[in-house]
């Protein structure tokens, strides 16, 4: 059986940046275990599976892998999806489109060289004391920003989002593999479990994602669910309008340029 597939570098300005995807086609006769081992063996931070296209309504179906789970909604494989539907396979190139994923409809708007989404409206969860962050990282209390709570959020993937007080502690941040995963799965509601570390510093916004993968301790380089679930964290405590760019991933460390995301918030 021959599954092609695009490698798509989403939320990049060159090749062999950003967030590496690999979006598979025709899969519609594959079996939920024949795509986590695909996704497995891809070893991307995501892939997806179109198993469904209606051209005639600008719409699709897909399933979203990491190598070890099935995702209910993870923004940069939406957004980099839709783009291979909409640029390389739907020969209208429609400008708006909806696809499907376990969640629900996600509405889809391209334009000037640029993919939007519209995330499922969010939940806020559990508050967490930032105490007990000192079982499994370096934080100390003075680290965090008392200005907003500690919270857990989902716009279809959940996220404990994690105010810092500064650039210095964001930058700094270490995590104990071991000690993380316990807390996580004694805390979160999903199987999907992260935390969205932030601080504004000077007047900017930098934030960074990190979660268990296969037993080890990841940090996403740019990551969309993630920042929708910034977005309505902040659209409820600091601001019911907010423009700003968002500086995901530690751009600052190794000499490795990290992508930045640009996210125009609103409340509704």
């Amino acid at each position: 059986m021959k599954l092609p597939f695009y490698i798509v570098d989403v939320f990049a300005e060159e090749k062999y940046a950003g967030n590496q995807l690999a979006v598979f086609l025709g899969a519609e006769a594959l079996s939920t275990e024949e795509m986590q081992k695909i996704a497995r063996e891809i070893n991307f931070a995501e892939s997806t599976f179109i198993t469904k296209i209606h051209p005639e309504n600008n719409s699709a179906t897909i399933r979203i892998f990491t190598p070890e789970k099935e995702m209910q909604f993870a923004g940069h494989p939406i957004i980099g999806t839709s783009w291979v539907l909409m640029n390389k396979i739907i020969e209208s190139q429609p400008r708006n489109f909806k696809l499907s994923v376990p969640i629900g409809e996600i509405p889809i708007q391209q334009s000037e060289g640029l993919v939007w989404l519209q995330a499922a409206q969010p939940q806020f969860w559990d508050v967490f004391p930032k105490e007990g962050f000192s079982s499994f990282s370096n934080l100390k209390n003075e680290d965090f920003d008392a200005e907003f709570p500690i919270q857990e959020v989902t716009t279809g993937s959940a996220f404990v989002i994690v105010p810092l007080k500064d650039i210095n502690a964001l930058e700094r941040l270490n995590l104990d593999l071991t000690k993380t995963s316990e807390w996580l799965q004694a805390h979160c509601k999903t199987a999907h479990r992260a935390l969205y570390f932030y601080c504004f510093d000077k007047g900017e916004l930098y934030s960074r994602m990190l979660c268990i993968e296969n037993n080890q301790l990841v940090e996403d380089a740019a990551t969309g669910s993630a920042s929708t679930c910034l977005q309505a964290f902040l659209l409820k405590y600091k601001s019911q309008e907010i423009k700003i760019v968002n500086k995901n991933g530690l751009e600052y460390q190794c000499g490795i340029s990290k992508p930045n995301l640009q996210l125009v918030w609103f409340a509704c």
